[in-house]
């Protein structure tokens, strides 16, 4: 590539002045896909009573929808590096609205099944998109910009505990399709970023007199990046099956163990997702500040004596460790997605879908994998081996020092 696309790509994805409002307008998009996609967690305790389901089946529930993102994140995000597809993202959340109105009003498993994937579908094209919209419109505050996006995903996540609460008890798995309304407003909203999109694609394709600005990392990687892309990978496994162990299937043991009705369970977990995405949002700014490996490995290994406690613990002892759990193991979401960005630069797609779609698609193996044990072992026994999973934060120590890939960088 020229010195001349170099400059026009670099104006295009990394402009000098951070775009805010373009940052908190994809945020609310965020916020409002992932409240959608959590419209079925937030399902399960209506869905075990309405419908007879089991561990199992709830757990291939969220599996079909987490895998469908998984596995098409990286798709869309290596098609979108070559070609950039603006419009896909209102398109994305078209989808999701078709499959929020299914599961509404399907009768039986097969059905919700075929409604999630639509969900995981929308969910799989907004992603790695909105994480490039993300990263065009940062600045040079890639990591302040990554967690004002994700902040909103995490606060949609949150929802879903009110979700269950406020609408799905009382108007069972009908009130789902209240959330079309949420998906109409997304797509909206959408559709003015992909204008946005569309006109800094159009700006840089004239900076380049008319080429495709387009810009593929084509050397490949070294044995380096392989292997810290490997430990990224390991982490993001371990953190994946914790939050998905506590978000699937925490509530129930809350009942189990303290009594509770579906309503104070939902609270419990409530505020370790909104938690959660509190410390989405300060984990990009500390990494600015601090270091990217700094922050992912003192939030894994920070939040293991908490993990590990919870299940032992009294209610309101449990409500502040989930709280703090939350907050610390969070800080390290959006931090991985930019260290993984930087490794492979030129290929933002491609790791927002591996790094975020890969988030979803081990907690969509782990819900299968907890579900099981839950049934098998049973559950307090689940949850309290779960607590463990943090150790694996001790992989982040492997990872190279932010400086090493700054060089790595400016030799490619």
């Amino acid at each position: 590539m020229t010195s001349q696309a170099a400059s026009a790509v670099k104006t295009q994805t990394n402009p000098e002045a951070t775009t805010y409002k373009i940052l908190f307008v994809i945020s609310i998009c965020h916020l409002l896909n992932d409240a959608i996609q959590s419209v079925v967690p937030a399902m399960f305790p209506i869905l075990e009573k309405s419908l007879g389901l089991n561990f199992t089946q709830l757990g291939l529930i969220a599996f079909s929808l987490n895998m469908i993102s998984s596995v098409m994140q990286p798709v869309v995000g290596q098609a979108t590096d070559k070609r950039p597809l603006p419009y896909a993202l209102p398109i994305g959340l078209a989808s999701s609205m078709a499959g929020v109105l299914g599961l509404a009003f399907a009768p039986n498993f097969t059905l919700i099944i075929l409604s999630v994937i639509f969900i995981g579908l929308g969910s799989a094209v907004f992603h790695p998109e909105g994480s490039r919209v993300a990263y065009m419109a940062a600045g040079t505050k890639r990591g302040l910009a990554q967690s004002i996006y994700q902040v909103g995903g995490n606060s949609g996540q949150a929802l879903a505990p009110l979700i269950t609460a406020l609408v799905l008890v009382p108007f069972g798995q009908k009130g789902a399709a209240w959330f079309a309304i949420v998906a109409a407003v997304a797509v909206t909203l959408l559709v003015y970023i992909a204008r946005w999109y569309s006109g800094r694609l159009e700006t840089a394709k004239r900076a380049l007199g008319g080429k495709k600005s387009a810009a593929v990392h084509s050397k490949p990687l070294s044995k380096a990046v392989k292997l810290a892309l490997l430990f990224i990978l390991l982490l993001i496994f371990a953190r994946s099956w914790y939050i998905s162990g506590v978000t699937n299937f925490y509530a129930f043991f809350a009942i189990e163990k303290y009594g509770f009705s579906i309503q104070q369970a939902q609270y419990l977990l409530f505020a370790f997702l909104v938690a959660g995405a509190i410390g989405t949002f300060f984990g990009g700014p500390l990494a600015d500040r601090f270091g990217r490996k700094k922050v992912i490995a003192g939030s894994m290994l920070a939040a293991v004596p908490f993990s590990i406690a919870i299940p032992f613990l009294p209610p309101i002892a449990a409500l502040l460790c989930l709280l703090l759990n939350g907050f610390i193991l969070m800080t390290s979401f959006s931090v991985t997605v930019v260290y993984a960005q930087e490794l492979v630069p030129g290929k933002i797609g491609l790791m927002s879908g591996l790094t975020v779609g890969l988030a979803f698609g081990m907690g969509a193996i782990g819900s299968v994998g907890l579900g099981y044990a839950a049934d098998w072992a049973g559950l307090p026994e689940m949850i309290t081996a779960l607590g463990f999973l943090p150790l694996l934060g001790l992989i982040a120590l492997l990872l190279p020092p932010d400086e090493n890939v700054r060089q790595w960088n400016k030799a490619d």
